[in-house]
């Protein structure tokens, strides 16, 4: 009987020119503040201000070979750089926020001499990096204004009956850098049309229609926004019509004064549209 010849064996694939694997990232141990009372899950020390979690159990900082580390609140940005580089050893500490549903932030454990070097880099350019800070903050009003002139010249054209100084305060508190509103969005800073008339439309409701005082009473958010959704529509379908004079009422977005409804003024009526659902004319 003839014997069968074995295939060949297979040639070895070729070998990648880098072979070396990247290095991994040094992770800093994660720190929390806790939201609850805890105890160390080893030493049963507590409450615990600070702790870390091994295995899923609770330890405080000297159980976890922490608590020789100093505490940096967050807030300043280069002693914050400059004392995890001088540090041997640092821990980022972070605290959930309930209604955010998410952990943030609230500074870093670092070594206390290194804490002390950071402080002296941070003393001897001080001067420097205020200068700079200044430099910044210029360049960014001065970028924020013209933002908002665009963003207020925007408003006029997609609603001409708007009058200037209420197209304005509208821009700016929309386009308030570092509000999270409509106008800080990508769609925002792109000036599109609907992330214009959203805001339009959020002015409108909080400064012409009893939406707020409704919301101060109790009134659940959805349901005080249908009850005023045709006074919003009304004086939106006004703003598209002809230009009116330009708006004598003081706006609450510019002076910080809030909105009293009276019964002689327009945003009366609106109420008895939010109310009754009718539309009394003006």
């Amino acid at each position: 009987m003839t014997r069968a010849t074995p295939p060949p064996p297979r040639a070895a694939p070729p070998q990648a020119a880098h072979t070396t694997p990247a290095p991994a990232l040094a992770r800093s141990p994660l720190v929390f503040q806790p939201v609850k009372r805890k105890r160390c899950g080893a030493c049963r020390r507590g409450p615990l201000g600070l702790l870390t979690l091994e295995g899923g159990q609770p330890r405080c900082l000297d159980c976890a070979d922490l608590g020789h580390l100093v505490f940096l609140p967050r807030g300043d940005t280069a002693l914050t750089r400059r004392a995890r580089e001088e540090s041997a050893l640092s821990a980022v500490v972070v605290r959930f926020h309930r209604r955010r549903g998410r952990y943030e932030r609230q500074g870093v454990l670092v070594e206390e001499q290194a804490l002390a070097r950071a402080e002296a880099r941070c003393l001897a350019d001080a001067e420097a990096r205020a200068r700079r800070r200044a430099r910044d903050a210029a360049r960014r009003a001065a970028q924020d204004a013209v933002f908002v002139a665009e963003f207020a010249a925007r408003i006029r054209r997609l609603f001409p009956g708007c009058p200037e100084d209420r197209a304005a305060a509208i821009a700016a508190h929309a386009g308030a850098r570092g509000s999270g509103r409509v106008g800080r969005s990508a769609a925002g800073r792109a000036l599109t049309e609907g992330a214009v008339a959203a805001a339009v439309r959020a002015a409108v409701r909080h400064v012409d229609t009893p939406y707020d005082r409704l919301l101060m009473e109790g009134v659940p958010r959805r349901e005080a926004r249908s009850r005023v959704t045709e006074a919003v529509a009304a004086v939106l379908d006004g703003w598209q019509g002809p230009t009116p004079a330009p708006s004598t009422a003081p706006d609450p977005y510019a002076t910080g004064t809030p909105v009293t409804l009276d019964s002689s003024t327009g945003p009366a009526a609106l109420h008895e549209t939010a109310t009754t659902g009718t539309v009394r004319s003006m």
